[in-house]
C-alpha cells in the first residue's frame, strides 16, 4: 500500500515564511533599543544605561559564592557576540529588587532567552518562568 502523505516542500516553505514573518510583525510593534554591553549571560545594559535582567532563564554566575566563572564567561561572551551596538527589541515585563528591568529581548525575531537555553548557556528560571509564555 502506498503511503497517502507527500510531504510538500512548497507549502512548508510557504508556512515558514509566513510564521517568521508572524513573529517579525509581533517584534516589530515592541519598542527598540542598542545594547551597549552584557556583565553576564542574563544581563545587559542598553546604550541609554537601562540595566536589563532576561526574564526567565538563569546563567551561571561570574562572582560570588556560587560563581563558576568558565560557563559564566562563556555565557555572557556569546550575548555579548550577539547582542552588543546591535538594535533588539524589548519586551518589558517589570523591575527586580536591583531596579534592573526584567524582561524579553528579541533580535530579528527570535527570542534571545530561548537562544540562551537552546544553545546550552543556561536554564529556565522555574521561580519566574510563568513570566514567559514560551518558558511554561
Amino acid at each position: 500500500m502506498m503511503n497517502k502523505f507527500r510531504f510538500n516542500w512548497k507549502k512548508a516553505i510557504l508556512v515558514s515564511f509566513i510564521l517568521i514573518g508572524y513573529s517579525s510583525a509581533i517584534n516589530a510593534k515592541l519598542p527598540t533599543t542598542i545594547i551597549k554591553n552584557c556583565y553576564d549571560g542574563d544581563t545587559c545594559t542598553t546604550i541609554e544605561g537601562e540595566r536589563i535582567r532576561l526574564a526567565c532563564i538563569d546563567t551561571p554566575e561570574i562572582k560570588g559564592k556560587k560563581a563558576d566563572p568558565i560557563p559564566a564567561k562563556e555565557a555572557r561572551d556569546f550575548l555579548n557576540n550577539l547582542l552588543v551596538n546591535k538594535k533588539v527589541s524589548i519586551k518589558r515585563i517589570t523591575k527586580d529588587r536591583y531596579g534592573r528591568t526584567v524582561a524579553e529581548l528579541f533580535k530579528n525575531g527570535l527570542n534571545i532567552q530561548k537562544m540562551i537555553i537552546e544553545k546550552g548557556h543556561g536554564k529556565i528560571y522555574q521561580k519566574y518562568s510563568h513570566q514567559c509564555k514560551w518558558a511554561k
